[in-house]
């Protein structure tokens, strides 16, 4: 259940089940009410297994749990906006509240039998990817360094759970677009981590979210079908001019999937071609569309996408000798 972000529960990602090699979802969430308590779940059994018991009833697994909150706060923003979820202002003590609570969530997966936990890694230079006045190139260093120092120990606990931690390229994060994800794997090449796909950040940035997936190949441990359309017109803003979503002097928006600018075909010929065959989940996002008339829509959609490759070449039928 995408996008159920609240703290200290992890949002639950649900997938249905559809015939063929990729997983197809059956539901989509935005409701708080709904998310998973991982405080609880990481003291109470029952109650985890209740919740599964309750999915299954509906013909819904958990594919991944989501907790992007608490894992920003491993590399938190330097002003307030992570302060009203963290329960405090103090940095060095949000560190330790996102720390602990991204590795409960591994906890909570691991005994439900989840094998992936998706997030952001947090960044703590991602407000100066524009620098002024000029500074020192070194402070992307010192940035990296500290990513490193703070998520070894954690994808250590990850990996003695037995659960992969899958991170969204996303814009304000250590790595947000291709080259800062060759870098980060570069850094830290441990294969208990790899990435949550999400396309729609990179619509906006005019970067090609097929050639990504080729790129990771084997570091694609989820899929969100999340979608976003460019409206650059010569007035339009890519940045956003500090306008809401909806507004149409944007530059670019969420919308519901199948009607923006992500390449879905292309993208799911090629999650065919790399041979993923993990769970397919909807992100859905669109604040000029009434959810219950879209979130349905963009099931349907997807489902009309999933195809498997053939079982034999197309023109093998001209070397069988018939």
């Amino acid at each position: 259940m995408p996008g159920c972000w609240v703290i200290p529960s992890a949002a639950a990602t649900a997938s249905g089940t559809a015939a063929g090699s990729l997983t197809a979802p059956s539901s989509i969430s935005h409701t708080p009410s709904e998310n998973l308590d991982t405080d609880r779940a990481a003291t109470d059994p029952q109650y985890a297994k209740g919740v599964k018991k309750m999915l299954a009833g509906y013909g819904i697994e958990i594919s991944g749990l989501s907790n992007h909150l608490s894992s920003q706060m491993v590399l938190p923003f330097g002003d307030s906006s992570l302060d009203e979820w963290a329960g405090t202002s103090d940095k060095e003590e949000m560190v330790r509240f996102g720390t602990e609570h991204i590795i409960k969530t591994a906890q909570v997966a691991s005994e439900m039998e989840i094998g992936v936990v998706n997030g952001f890694f947090g960044s703590t230079v991602w407000e100066s990817w524009y620098i002024w006045p000029p500074q020192r190139l070194d402070i992307y260093e010192k940035g990296w360094d500290l990513w490193q120092e703070r998520w070894d120990p954690i994808l250590d606990k990850f990996k003695e759970y037995g659960v992969k931690f899958a991170h969204e390229v996303h814009p304000t994060e250590i790595a947000y677009n291709v080259y800062t994800a060759r870098e980060a794997v570069k850094r830290m090449p441990r294969d208990d981590w790899g990435f949550n796909f999400d396309p729609s950040h990179f619509v906006w940035q005019d970067l090609d979210p097929v050639g990504f997936l080729w790129d990771f190949k084997d570091r694609i441990y989820h899929v969100d079908c999340k979608e976003s359309v460019k409206q650059l017109n010569g007035r339009n803003g890519r940045l956003g001019s500090h306008l809401p979503w909806a507004d149409p002097r944007r530059g670019w928006d969420f919308v519901s999937t199948g009607h923006g600018d992500v390449p879905w075909e292309d993208v799911f010929r090629m999650l065919n071609a790399i041979g993923y065959d993990g769970p397919i989940s909807i992100e859905w996002e669109d604040a000029g569309m009434d959810r219950l008339h879209g979130a349905p829509e963009a099931i349907a959609y997807v489902r009309s996408q999933l195809f498997d490759p053939p079982a034999t070449s197309f023109d093998a039928a001209f070397s069988s000798g018939d």
